[in-house]
C-alpha cells in the first residue's frame, strides 16, 4: 500500500493536479524553446545536423505525450472521484469533462492522442509527415495547458477549494512565443 492509497479522493486529486502543473511549466518552457523558429520541412530536414535542435525536439515529444497521458489516465478520473463521481471507461471521461467545461472538445482530445502516437511512431521516417504533426502539436499542446488551467478554475469556481491550495495557474504562450495567462 502506497501513501496515495490512503488520500481522500479530493487529495489525490489535488496531489495529481500538484504533478500536472509542474508538467505544464515544463511543457511550455519546451514549446517556447523549440517554437522560436518556424518548425517546417526545412528545419525538419537539418535535425541530423542540429544535435541541439533534436534534444529540444525530444524533449517537447516527451513532454507533450506526459502532460496529456497524466490528464488523461490520472487527473481526469481523479477529478471526477473527488466529485464523487464514478469515473467509467476513457471515451466516457472525455465526455463527462467536456460537457462541464473542463476540456474544449473530445474530438480534439481524441485527435491530440492520435498525434502523440504519430509523433513517437512517425519520427523522422517520413520528413513531410513528421513536420506536419509537429504544426498540429504546437496547438494542441497550448490546449494541453489550457484544460490544466480549466481543471484549477473549476476547483475555485464550483468545488469551492481554497486558492492556497491549488498550484498556480499555468502561463499559455502565445503563437509568438509570449506567455500569456
Amino acid at each position: 500500500m502506497t501513501p496515495q492509497d490512503s488520500l481522500l479522493p479530493v487529495d489525490r486529486f489535488l496531489a495529481t493536479l500538484n504533478i500536472v502543473q509542474r508538467e505544464g511549466e515544463h511543457l511550455a518552457y519546451s514549446w517556447n524553446r523549440l517554437y522560436t523558429a518556424p518548425v517546417d520541412v526545412d528545419w525538419v530536414n537539418q535535425l541530423p545536423e542540429n544535435p541541439e535542435a533534436a534534444e529540444r525536439l525530444e524533449a517537447f515529444v516527451s513532454r507533450f505525450g506526459r502532460m496529456q497521458d497524466t490528464i488523461a489516465d490520472k487527473l481526469l478520473p481523479r477529478w471526477l472521484m473527488a466529485l464523487a463521481e464514478t469515473p467509467g471507461s476513457q471515451i466516457e471521461i472525455l465526455n463527462r469533462a467536456e460537457r462541464l467545461g473542463t476540456i474544449e472538445s473530445v474530438q480534439k482530445w481524441l485527435e491530440a492522442r492520435k498525434l502523440r502516437n504519430r509523433l513517437v511512431r512517425e519520427y523522422m521516417e517520413d520528413i513531410h509527415d513528421f513536420s506536419e504533426a509537429l504544426a498540429l502539436a504546437r496547438g494542441y499542446s497550448l490546449m494541453l495547458l489550457r484544460t490544466y488551467n480549466c481543471i484549477r478554475d473549476f476547483c475555485l469556481q464550483r468545488m469551492e477549494l481554497a486558492e492556497e491550495s491549488l498550484p498556480p495557474l499555468l502561463s499559455i504562450p502565445n503563437q509568438q512565443g509570449d506567455q500569456q495567462p
